[in-house]
């Protein structure tokens, strides 16, 4: 098999565009470690059109990271886009990926005892949650995160994702509607840290854990658990 399966095919909640969920079975991502990786991404478009024409709405929704051109909006994702992503995306359109679309049985077979990522790129709320639940049934955890944390759409998803937060009032809000939050501190401004650790897979955490040895953003299922709070990183973090 090649390194991955394609494990979704349908429609964006946001504007009905085609999407494709494809995971990925070996990563060399430092931060996260060998987790399996799922990317969300538009199955008829390639990922730099998409984001250069804005059609990267159909699997980031309402990300403010995702940048706007009209609005002179600079992009802030971290998630290189021409490099990774693309890949991917022209290995899927050669059909390089396993289909398990209509096996998910056998998809979750594939990582079982696995940690899992939800989203490398593209927001795993763009996917619906029963597909989610019937991926990981055997695997051993995962993370996740979501922009869309407002979205009607989106609440299924509270157990498996954190809510992406990008200010205090975001961490409140979505807290009050029953989210964990993981939020993004702007470069040299205060973390105001309240029922929040810093990420323990980032310098101001001390840079002590991995992703897959941490598990701590999986979502509401720990809803005992604190939230957690990272400083902006990656390229275009003194944009953020």
């Amino acid at each position: 098999m090649a390194n991955g399966f394609v494990f979704y095919r349908g429609i964006s909640p946001v504007d009905g565009a085609p999407i494709v969920g494809i995971a990925v079975l070996k990563s060399r991502n430092i931060k996260t470690g060998n987790m399996v990786q799922t990317y969300i991404i538009r199955s008829d478009i390639h990922p730099v059109d998409a984001v250069d024409t804005g059609a990267d709405q159909s699997i980031c929704g309402n990300c403010v990271h995702r940048g706007n051109a009209a609005a002179d909006r600079k992009r802030t994702c971290y998630v290189d886009h021409g490099k990774s992503v693309s890949a991917i995306y022209k290995a899927f359109k050669r059909g390089s990926y396993y289909d398990c679309t209509y096996d998910l049985a056998h998809a979750a077979s594939i990582i079982k005892g696995r940690k899992v990522r939800l989203g490398a790129y593209g927001d795993p709320a763009m996917i619906p949650a029963d597909i989610w639940f019937a991926l990981l049934e055997f695997a051993a955890d995962w993370t996740g995160y979501t922009h869309q944390w407002s979205q009607a759409f989106a609440q299924a998803h509270r157990e498996l994702c954190m809510a992406s937060a990008d200010s205090i009032e975001d961490r409140d809000l979505a807290r009050s509607m029953g989210w964990r939050t993981f939020r993004v501190i702007p470069i040299n401004a205060p973390m105001q840290l309240v029922r929040e650790i810093p990420c323990p897979a980032s310098p101001e955490g001390g840079n002590r854990k991995q992703c897959i040895d941490c598990g701590a953003c999986d979502g509401a299922l720990k809803p005992s658990s604190v939230s957690i709070a990272i400083v902006a990183h990656g390229k275009a973090a003194a944009h953020v």
